[in-house]
């Protein structure tokens, strides 16, 4: 069963208190784009796995990619674009789609820094042998899933197996110099309905306990906040715990994190054109204000834009707040 965008935006929209009021004058003023420094591709919902925590709805069995005419829009802008500094590569699992690599190479020749955000277990997968090599190769930054270092956690949230998969993928990152010379950042998601505690200190547990156990090593720990959409709001509602985990998020609204947010220095744009603030946005159908679709692209209009909000905002805004980088106060 799945939740439509109507569904959830209905749901959430029961909290005591909107984002809208809670931010108030403060969010009027800072939610405002700032830059485009930052082209976030989705590239298609495929994905090797299917986390209870996914946010995209992610699956083995999800078809859609970005056609060739999209993915040639896209590539067009990146490179035509000098304020486009990096380009952020997700899914599903973005290294499924046929293109993938021919856009890795075409973005750091126009001398973009490249994000891949990486599941791991991609690395391991039948077709895939040489793609650590490749990311290597043109220096790509890889943001990688791992829930948590203890495998029962891990696994519980992701599937049986993760694990050890993700722990042999990072030793060979490692072993291209990954987590060294080459930029190797972790997400952390938690498993359950709590925010995610201080990132620092998750960070020096997460980097004694990989190399303890595992002599893996990483560069940053990314703390991400569940955000209440598709695959986990749906199991907040089987559990009923969707109030007790919205209200959780709206008491630690802290409106610090307001400046930091990711949607003032990005576009994202969906498999199928379609332009939105952020990745939450475009997985609830809310299109950025006066560009709905990449081929209506101009960069001037989207830096005067104002920037779309919900009630899931406030996954980004509580506690330290949460973004495709972690924390952000």
């Amino acid at each position: 069963m799945k939740l439509s965008t109507a569904e959830q935006l209905h749901i959430l929209g029961a909290a005591a208190e909107t984002f809208s009021e809670k931010a108030g004058a403060a969010g009027s003023r800072f939610l405002k784009p700032g830059s485009i420094a930052t082209f976030q591709i989705n590239l298609g919902r495929w994905c090797n796995q299917a986390c209870r925590h996914c946010h995209v709805d992610a699956s083995p069995v999800r078809t859609e990619v970005m056609d060739d005419r999209i993915f040639d829009k896209c590539l067009a802008i990146i490179k035509g674009h000098a304020s486009i500094k990096t380009v952020d590569i997700t899914g599903g699992a973005p290294e499924g789609h046929s293109r993938f690599r021919e856009l890795v190479s075409a973005a750091r020749t126009a001398g973009k820094h490249v994000i891949d955000r990486c599941n791991l277990t991609i690395l391991r997968e039948p077709g895939y042998e040489d793609l650590a090599e490749f990311l290597a190769e043109h220096e790509v930054e890889i943001v990688a899933s791992l829930p948590h270092f203890a495998e029962s956690r891990t696994d519980a949230q992701r599937g049986a197996g993760v694990f050890s998969k993700s722990i042999a993928a990072l030793k060979q990152l490692n072993a291209l110099g990954y987590g060294k010379k080459l930029a190797l950042n972790l997400v952390y998601n938690p498993t359950g309905i709590f925010l995610s505690g201080d990132q620092s200190q998750l960070e020096r547990e997460f980097r004694e306990k990989l190399l303890a156990d595992h002599g893996v090593v990483f560069n940053n720990l990314f703390c991400i906040n569940n955000m209440p959409i598709n695959r986990f709001l749906f199991a907040l509602e089987k559990g009923g715990k969707t109030s007790t985990y919205v209200t959780t998020l709206v008491n630690a609204y802290n409106p610090q994190t307001l400046p930091g947010l990711m949607c003032r220095s990005q576009i994202s744009v969906g498999y199928d054109g379609q332009v939105y603030d952020c990745d939450f946005n475009q997985m609830l159908e809310m299109t950025a204000e006066g560009t709905q679709h990449i081929d209506n692209f101009d960069e001037e209009r989207f830096l005067r834009r104002t920037i779309r909000t919900a009630n899931h905002c406030y996954g980004c805004t509580a506690g330290s707040g949460s973004s495709c980088g972690g924390a952000v106060a």
